[in-house]
C-alpha cells in the first residue's frame, strides 16, 4: 500500500454493533438476516482513531434457502439430494453470504471495499461465498476481489419496472441510494407519478396482498429496490 493513510488501517474481527455505527452510509437499511461473521477496518492513527475508529465493515450472513443464481453457479449442486431439509443443511454448511459492505465516505476511493472482501473471504473457511447486490453492478469490487459474476434471466416484471423507472429519470446507478430514489419519486409531476405508481403496484402484485398495499414511503421504496437486486 503506497497511500500514507492506508498504512494505519487494519482489518480485525468485528460485531454487528460495529456495522450499525456505519449502517447509515449503506444503501440498504433492511435487516441483514442471521449474521455469521463480521470484520471491520479500523484506523489506528493516534488522532483519527479518536474521531472515527471504524472506517469499514463487512457482514457475512447465513445463506437463503434457494437462490436462482446459486443454482446456475453450482450447476444445481445444492438441489440434488431430493430432500429440502438435506439441501438446506448442505447450504448452511457450505455457503456464506456477503450481505453488507460499507465504507465510511471519507475513506472511499481507496479500494477498501475490494480489500475487505478479498482479505476476509478466506477467514470464513467456507467452500462458497456469494453476494447478491445492486452495488456490484455499479462498482464491481466483488469481481476485483476474485469472485465470479453470474447473471440469470431477470423476471419480466423487474425488466418492466427498471424500464419504467428509467423513463421517469431514475437510472440503474440511482438504485444504490434508497433516499435518492424515494426523493426522485416524490418530486415527479402528477402524470409521471401516476404512471410509475401503476408500474410499482403491478410489480408488487407478485409478492402478495400485504406487500402490494404498502403505503408510498421510504420503506416501500427500500423493499422495491431490494426485490430488484435479487
Amino acid at each position: 500500500m503506497n497511500c500514507t493513510l492506508k498504512k494505519y488501517l487494519k482489518i480485525v474481527p468485528g460485531t454487528i454493533a460495529d456495522y450499525k455505527t456505519l449502517s447509515r452510509f449503506h444503501y440498504r437499511h433492511c435487516q441483514t438476516g442471521p449474521v455469521a461473521a463480521v470484520y471491520k477496518i479500523i484506523d489506528t492513527h493516534p488522532m483519527r482513531e479518536q474521531i472515527e475508529p471504524i472506517v469499514g465493515v463487512i457482514v457475512y450472513s447465513m445463506p437463503a434457502c434457494s437462490v436462482q443464481l446459486r443454482n446456475i453457479a453450482t450447476q444445481g449442486l445444492f438441489t440434488k439430494s431430493g430432500s429440502s431439509s438435506v439441501n438446506m443443511q448442505l447450504v448452511n454448511q457450505n455457503i456464506r453470504t456477503i450481505s453488507r459492505v460499507v465504507i465510511e465516505p471519507r475513506y472511499r476511493a481507496l479500494g477498501l471495499a475490494y480489500e475487505l472482501v478479498q482479505q476476509t473471504m478466506p477467514l470464513l473457511n467456507t467452500a462458497y461465498i456469494e453476494a447478491l447486490a445492486v452495488m456490484g453492478k455499479v462498482n464491481p469490487f466483488f469481481e476485483k476481489a476474485g469472485m465470479m459474476k453470474y447473471e440469470g434471466s431477470e423476471p419480466l416484471r423487474s425488466v418492466k419496472l427498471r424500464e419504467a423507472l428509467s423513463v421517469v429519470g431514475i437510472d440503474e446507478d440511482c438504485l444504490v441510494d434508497i433516499e435518492l430514489v424515494h426523493n426522485k419519486l416524490q418530486k415527479l409531476n402528477a402524470r409521471a407519478k401516476n404512471f410509475i405508481e401503476n408500474q410499482i403496484v403491478n410489480f408488487l402484485t407478485t409478492y402478495g396482498r400485504r406487500v402490494r398495499s404498502l403505503p408510498d414511503s421510504t420503506k416501500r421504496t427500500e423493499y422495491i429496490i431490494s426485490r430488484l437486486s435479487d
